[in-house]
Formats: structure tokens, C-alpha cells, sequence
């Protein structure tokens, strides 16, 4: 199983030509395997993003929001996953939201990477100790 950004969801649904090759691939793979993952907090994300972010979709938040999510698990926010996302490095995200996302430790995530405006897919094999 592998676990997405928000980004990474969204242009899943919508625009998979804005996800890196290796990324594409990467869910094609966790697809085939196991499925994909999103974190709790991007169900949050998405209904901000959709009620203050400019998104265009047909229907309620609500609805856009039960509807991206839909074929994805939901892993929630835990105990460990707050504590881990409070122990990156400061200088790794000042947002919340990625931090939480980030954190947990998947030996696989698809993260999207501000610096480059591009998604990833990344080995979180060592980082989480897995």
C-alpha cells in the first residue's frame, strides 16, 4: 500500500499528467498490491482546499470529498503519527497538515514536493525503521 499526499490524490482524479513518471508507476504497482492510502487529515484538506482553494467540481464539498476519497483507505491520526510528525527536522515543512501526512511511517509514500512543484514516489523503508 502506498500513501498519497493530497496533491498527489487530486491530480490522480484529475490530471494524472501532472504526476512524475515514477510516481504513475508507483501507484500502478500499489494498485495492483494492495490499494492506496490517504491520511485523515487530507480528507480536512480537501474539503479546505474545495471550499477555499479554487478547486472546480460538480456538486457539495461533501460530495467532491466522499468522491476522491472513495477508492483510497483512510489511515487515521495516531498517537505515534502525531508524535512522529513532531519529531521532523523544524526546518522540514511548516505545514500541519504535511507533517501529519509525511510522518507516518509508510514504507512507501507519494509526497509532493513544493520545491519542484512535481510528485515523488519515496522509500520510507529507513526513515521509518521498517
Amino acid at each position: 500500500m502506498i500513501l498519497l499526499d493530497t496533491h498527489v490524490l487530486i491530480w490522480l482524479a484529475s490530471d494524472p499528467s501532472k504526476l512524475s513518471k515514477k510516481a504513475a508507476a508507483a501507484i500502478r504497482s500499489s494498485v495492483k498490491q494492495g490499494g492506496i492510502a490517504i491520511s485523515a487529515i487530507t480528507l480536512w484538506e480537501l474539503a479546505w482546499l474545495a471550499t477555499h482553494g479554487g478547486l472546480r467540481f460538480g456538486g457539495t464539498v461533501e460530495d467532491f470529498v466522499e468522491k476522491i476519497s472513495s477508492r483510497t483507505a483512510i489511515r487515521p491520526i495516531t498517537v505515534k503519527v502525531a508524535v512522529l510528525a513532531n519529531q521532523l527536522p523544524t526546518n522540514y515543512s511548516g505545514d500541519p497538515c504535511d507533517r501529519l501526512i509525511d510522518a507516518p511511517p509508510w514504507p512507501r509514500a507519494c509526497l509532493w514536493s513544493p520545491r519542484t512543484a512535481t510528485s515523488e514516489a519515496v522509500d520510507n523503508s529507513r526513515r521509518s525503521g521498517e
